[in-house]
């Protein structure tokens, strides 16, 4: 285990850097997990992590200490004074136990075919983290991100994805008309104007579910080349979704419909 006691150490530098830097953690390809959730939650579908930060009061937590002992031997942890560890936090309450690890690619290339979530230009890191852990849920593992969109690998994004991110097929900066063009299914965006409300809408085949910014929605190079757009409807006073919110509201809705539709033919099989 090493120890480091002081903010001039070349390591704990590179950490901090780590830790505030969007620049840093592409350069690198590396992120800070922070918690126990989150370094489980890429323990389960991505491995050990790269290197385990410990503050000196987090190390004699039993839930960390469960964890260290199941790591494998040799594995890197780094132990810093409960100081140096809330400076490198990323939560305003520090939880004790931190992990370097690099971000995973996709396991798979971009499928113009498979069920998909795709993102325009939507910059809030909780909004995005949101969508991702609502995708993850309703089985939706292809995302797409527009290059303006918040960086998907942002600790607010991890925090809100709550491990999502480690189980969905994440690509970034990606020309979405161009996606759109050769989707072989349905492209569907989601409009304040559709005529179509959502409950309305035939949902059949491969869905690419296309959501907008918070203030413009989805952009009209997005749009153009979407199938179908479709409005929630809205009975009361509110203007309009929380994009998040909306994402969810579309995504399970597909779930049910396709568990209607499977409880459909089960019936008929009988």
């Amino acid at each position: 285990m090493r120890r480091i006691n002081s903010r001039e150490n070349p390591h704990y530098k590179a950490l901090k850097r780590l830790s505030e830097s969007g620049r840093e953690r592409r350069k690198s390809g590396r992120v800070l997990l922070d918690g126990m959730h989150l370094i489980e939650a890429y323990g389960r579908h991505c491995g050990a992590p790269e290197e385990i930060l410990l503050s000196d009061s987090g190390a004699g937590r039993p839930e960390i200490a469960d964890y260290l002992a199941g790591l494998p031997a040799g594995s890197s942890v780094t132990l810093l004074p409960d100081a140096l560890f809330a400076d490198l936090a990323l939560v305003d309450t520090p939880s004790g136990i931190m992990a370097v690890a690099p971000w995973p690619t996709p396991a798979r290339p971009i499928d113009h075919a498979a069920d998909s979530v795709v993102l325009d230009g939507i910059q809030d890191p909780g909004n995005v983290g949101s969508i991702l852990r609502s995708a993850a849920a309703a089985g939706f593992r292809q995302i797409l991100l527009s290059v303006d969109c918040a960086q998907v690998w942002s600790p607010k994004t991890l925090r809100a994805a709550m491990g999502a991110h480690f189980q969905l097929d994440i690509h970034e900066g990606c020309d979405l008309a161009g996606f759109l063009c050769a989707y072989r299914g349905c492209a569907v965006a989601t409009a304040l104007a559709a005529s179509t409300t959502l409950y309305a809408a035939s949902l059949e085949g491969s869905l690419a579910w296309v959501f907008g910014s918070e203030g413009q929605g989805v952009r009209s190079p997005a749009l153009a080349v979407t199938r179908l757009q479709l409005r929630i409807p809205m009975p009361g006073a509110t203007e309009s979704l929380n994009v998040a919110a909306a994402a969810a509201i579309c995504l399970f809705e597909t779930v049910r419909r396709r568990q209607e539709v499977a409880g459909s033919l089960v019936e008929d099989r009988r």
